[in-house]
């Protein structure tokens, strides 16, 4: 049972004032080990006690899209607050709108939907766009396997072989970047951009 949450935010019910947006909300290192455990029926009510609407949820890696009035910074910031009052956990989330994510699918670099066997195509969505510092650190590094391209707050990361075996991990672009970042493979992207659109019909 979800405990009572410490602020009640009602983003969705003001009317008139703005647009409202649909939202993605990626969870990093969420249910992926036992002291990070969200059951995703508890986040739901969490988002739904918080005013907004259309929420749903998608796989246990902590993936929720919901409908807000609210800009996208201050929101971010009030969902970390409210999931550290609810469940007593420091997660960064990062957001995305259905636009953005949209933009993501048609923006990529590598081929998705023509990998070749063992390989496999994940995004990394960063927090912050990252200083010109960031990626001057990336520069000396490089490999002759897997590959990588940034774009804006995006990552895509091409694993030639497998993900679990490759440097390029998410932490390994964190500690670079010095941004926070959670990375998706690229069917859940595509779901999420699936589920966005059937709210929005």
């Amino acid at each position: 049972m979800v405990p009572e949450p410490a602020v009640v935010v009602a983003s969705s019910i003001r009317e008139g004032r703005f647009p409202v947006s649909t939202y993605i909300a990626l969870l990093r290192a969420v249910n992926v080990g036992e002291h990070t455990r969200i059951k995703m029926s508890d986040l739901k009510k969490m988002f739904e006690s918080m005013g907004f609407g259309q929420v749903h949820t998608y796989i246990q890696s902590g993936n929720v899209l919901f409908q807000s009035q609210e800009d996208a910074e201050p929101l971010r910031r009030t969902i970390e607050r409210e999931i550290r009052a609810v469940f007593g956990l420091e997660v960064t989330v990062v957001l995305r709108t259905l636009t953005e994510l949209e933009q993501i699918v048609r923006n990529c670099p590598f081929l998705g939907d023509e990998l070749q066997e063992a390989e496999s195509l994940h995004v990394a969505l960063m927090a912050d766009e990252p200083s010109e510092a960031g990626l001057k650190r990336l520069l000396p590094f490089t490999t002759g396997v897997d590959e990588y391209r940034i774009a804006g707050k995006q990552i895509y990361i091409l694993y030639r072989q497998s993900s679990h075996k490759s440097r390029l991990s998410n932490n390994f672009f964190e500690q670079k970047l010095r941004v926070s970042s959670t990375a998706r493979n690229w069917q859940t992207i595509n779901k999420l951009v699936e589920m966005g659109n059937a709210i929005e019909q």
